[in-house]
């Protein structure tokens, strides 16, 4: 894989982590296709791009700080590309701190306009705090 792609995808997964630490729900959304399947501890959805900007604005939590580890991306075709990492996360929810690390997965198909994520996964690993 070229050493260009694995970057390209990580500014990616980046600019979607920013846009959600920003609540940037136009951001957000122009980093996703039409509908992004989600998998975490709530379970499995199917957003509508716009019910991601959405949730990137109206939730009731605040991502303070995040940092990736362990990055691996491949690409299967010159049209898809997924990326897996380590994130450890700074959230506050309901006025309450917390800090953990999870398993994530994207999955980014290029388009005409570039490159979108149509699927991303997590998994919490533990908790640090």
């Amino acid at each position: 894989m070229e050493p260009d792609l694995k970057q390209s995808i990580l500014d990616l997964e980046t600019a979607f982590w920013n846009a959600m630490q920003g609540k940037d729900g136009a951001a957000a959304a122009k980093l996703c296709g039409d509908t992004v399947i989600v998998t975490n501890a709530n379970g499995v959805s199917s957003l509508s791009v716009k019910k991601m900007a959405e949730m990137t604005v109206e939730g009731k939590w605040k991502l303070n700080r995040f940092s990736f580890s362990d990055v691996h991306v491949t690409s299967p075709s010159p049209d898809v590309a997924i990326i897996g990492y380590v994130v450890q996360q700074d959230v506050t929810m309901d006025g309450e701190t917390k800090v953990y690390s999870a398993a994530e997965c994207s999955t980014w198909v290029w388009k005409d306009d570039g490159w979108l994520c149509y699927a991303h996964c997590e998994s919490a690993l533990q908790q640090v705090t």
